[in-house]
């Protein structure tokens, strides 16, 4: 049931959003787009992610509307022109895939780093010592 109601969010999202966001930006230019930002995303945002139509799992990763909305888009203008659409839009479905790979290793990183300095936080040092020294005299077996 769990994926239904995923699908469900996703599909609505992606319709509301190719059907309303383009209009809305054709006819009143930047604040047409950031009009339909709010009138679109919060409302989609609310019903999917704080109602719950799209549960994301703590050991999960992270599944966001955004690609609900892509997949709408792209299939809607398959539907609409044909499979010639899927073929172009493959050098940029590649192009995302590695920027989201890129990401995940900055973000593992970043949480590599964040998590090592909070040890450091929590290690004990002796008085008027810093870390630094103190794994130097470690380092040096003076200790």
């Amino acid at each position: 049931m769990k994926f239904f109601r995923g699908m469900i969010g996703f599909c609505i999202a992606g319709m509301i959003v190719m059907s309303v966001w383009t209009p809305l930006a054709e006819n009143y230019g930047i604040f047409g787009g950031y009009l339909a930002a709010f009138i679109i995303i919060g409302p989609m945002w609310f019903m999917n992610h704080h109602v719950g139509l799209i549960e994301n799992d703590e050991d999960a990763a992270f599944v966001d509307m955004a690609v609900g909305i892509g997949i709408c888009g792209i299939m809607r203008d398959v539907f609409m022109r044909g499979g010639g659409e899927l073929v172009s839009s493959l050098p940029t479905i590649g192009l995302v895939a590695i920027g989201a790979v890129l990401a995940g290793i900055v973000a593992a990183a970043i949480e590599k780093d964040m998590a090592r300095k909070h040890e450091a936080k929590q290690e004990k040092t002796e008085p008027g010592m810093n870390i630094k020294e103190e794994e130097r005299l470690n380092e040096n077996q003076l200790v």
